[in-house]
């Protein structure tokens, strides 16, 4: 194997371990969006759980944030909270450096195992 194949599968496999960090720091961040959201409807412990869960499952439907974006306004409206769709994205812009964190923080252990 040649120098630059070396380089190549290198880049490939930074490639492919960059998306699916990217992957898991959004599932997250959504989740943690869910979370919120939850709080502010009024549910707490498993309801709150499985509420994020399915809002980070909604985040598969549309590209981007849209579907969660609409959902958590679908579902805030619904209790009576209003909210725009700016507030709803800057708490994702809020939640994602905290996403990212617990993503990492959760790999340098098995990292440090080898």
């Amino acid at each position: 194997m040649t120098t630059f194949d070396k380089r190549k599968d290198a880049a490939e496999a930074k490639f492919s371990r960059d998306q699916e960090l990217a992957f898991k720091y959004n599932a997250r961040c959504k989740k943690l969006l869910g979370l919120w959201a939850a709080e502010q409807i009024g549910l707490a412990g498993a309801e709150a759980e499985a509420y994020a869960k399915e809002l980070a499952l909604a985040g598969f439907n549309k590209p981007g944030d849209e579907g969660v974006v609409h959902k958590v306004r679908e579902d805030l409206a619904a209790k009576g909270i209003e909210t725009s769709e700016h507030s709803i994205r800057k708490e994702l812009e809020r939640l994602l450096p905290i996403a990212r964190e617990q993503i990492l923080t959760q790999i340098k252990p098995e990292a440090d195992e080898s």
